[in-house]
């Protein structure tokens, strides 16, 4: 992995009205030609993404939307996916012409009041329009104005930018002291990609060496091996969900376990109402909705974890006939009542705000949560064990 993970980035959409300059202040910001850039109104589609290393801000995302009042054809459709970019944001840029502020601005501004997001006005166009007040004066065709635009930028995310932002939630480092031994165990198997370790295990890792601890990983098959030989036990060992039965059964009770989802289940999320929502898998009837949600989009094999594992443990561990409904990426339904339970998956590939949201709507419309860690752990029969490192979350696991 070369490259920040994009999950792990400060997500900036840009927003504003149609052809109020957003995608040529993009292409301004990064020096590159990202957007499509044109008079007539409409040109963006799509929610246009671009990566930047924004220092001393760190690893960015560009998010840049279709603008509001869009009246082509198509414009209902682009303003659904503009919508849809407020749950994976942590900061709003209001890209104006000049300073005015009319109807399509104030709705950005109240709809980012009310999600409690800081935003940073844009006065674009500052050769053709007035530009007093507190905003940042842009003119994004002048290239020459770059440096000094990116001066300014700089210093108003910093003043906005969200705490845990800047403070990034440990993943596992506060699980164990420095200098301990920390053992990872990763199956390699069918979806294990070539050549490489997958997002979370390569996180923990490097969790672990920040942290200043002592890493060892090994596949299920070298495992009791690795216990055997270590002259002190590990102080814990993180596991693929996949393989939770196993290492339960192969750890000795003095050791803390637990898996890469339920850690991700922290990071990325809230821990214990995801606990919460692992209870109601006992309540399953037939006929019952679930909704299983992966963050990224991949080509299912015949033994995909989401498309057919964990399906088919669902219904032998609750003997029902479920109904069982699959999104992906960025797709969630807005209308969640249907569903008895909502499975999350870990959510490396989506940020900390986005997973947030989704647990919010599903607790706004009265619909359990979990995520594939807690889920599996569950249905192995094993949740208490591997909750036992997250005293919060384990008290919620001994109320059900």
């Amino acid at each position: 992995m070369l490259n920040t993970p994009k999950s792990l980035r400060l997500h900036i959409a840009l927003m504003g009205k149609v052809n109020s300059g957003k995608s040529s202040f993009l292409n301004l910001v990064t020096g590159q030609d990202v957007s499509i850039t044109s008079e007539k109104e409409g040109t963006t589609t799509d929610v246009v993404e671009k990566n930047q290393e924004l220092l001393p801000i760190g690893p960015i995302t560009w998010l840049d939307t279709a603008g509001l009042g869009d009246e082509t054809a198509l414009g209902e459709k682009r303003m659904a996916k503009t919508q849809a970019v407020w749950d994976r944001s942590d900061v709003i840029m209001l890209i104006c012409e000049g300073n005015k502020i009319g109807s399509f601005e104030e709705e950005i501004i109240k709809e980012a009041e009310k999600r409690n997001l800081p935003l940073i006005k844009i006065f674009n166009k500052a050769d053709k329009f007035s530009c007093e007040g507190e905003g940042i004066k842009v003119n994004s065709k002048d290239l020459s104005s770059r440096d000094e635009v990116l001066s300014k930028l700089k210093a108003a995310l910093i003043k906005v930018c969200p705490e845990d932002f800047i403070n990034q939630p440990t993943m596992l480092g506060d699980l164990a002291p420095a200098q301990s031994q920390i053992l990872l165990l990763v199956p390699i198997d069918k979806e294990a990609p070539k050549g490489r370790l997958i997002m979370p295990q390569v996180q923990a890792i490097r969790d672990a060496l920040d942290n200043d601890q002592i890493v060892t990983v090994v596949k299920e098959t070298e495992y009791k091996l690795a216990l055997e030989n270590m002259k002190t036990p590990p102080a814990l060992v993180v596991c693929d969900s996949q393989v939770v039965d196993f290492m339960v059964a192969n750890t000795p009770d003095n050791i803390a376990c637990t898996t890469f989802s339920i850690l991700f289940a922290r990071l990325k999320g809230d821990i214990v109402k995801l606990t919460e929502g692992a209870a109601a898998i006992k309540n399953l009837q037939d006929g019952d909705k679930v909704l299983i949600a992966e963050s990224c989009t991949h080509h299912a094999i015949e033994d995909d974890i989401g498309r057919v594992k964990i399906p088919n443990w669902l219904k032998k561990k609750t003997g029902k006939d479920l109904i069982i409904n699959h999104v992906s990426g960025h797709d969630f339904p807005t209308d969640l009542a249907e569903y008895k339970l909502v499975i999350q998956c870990g959510g490396c590939m989506h940020n900390r705000r986005e997973m947030l949201s989704r647990i919010n709507k599903c607790e706004q419309a009265g619909v359990p949560i979990t995520n594939y860690g807690v889920c599996i752990s569950e249905l192995k029969g094993v949740l208490g064990r591997v909750l036992k490192p997250f005293p919060q979350a384990l008290a919620q696991y001994d109320k059900k």
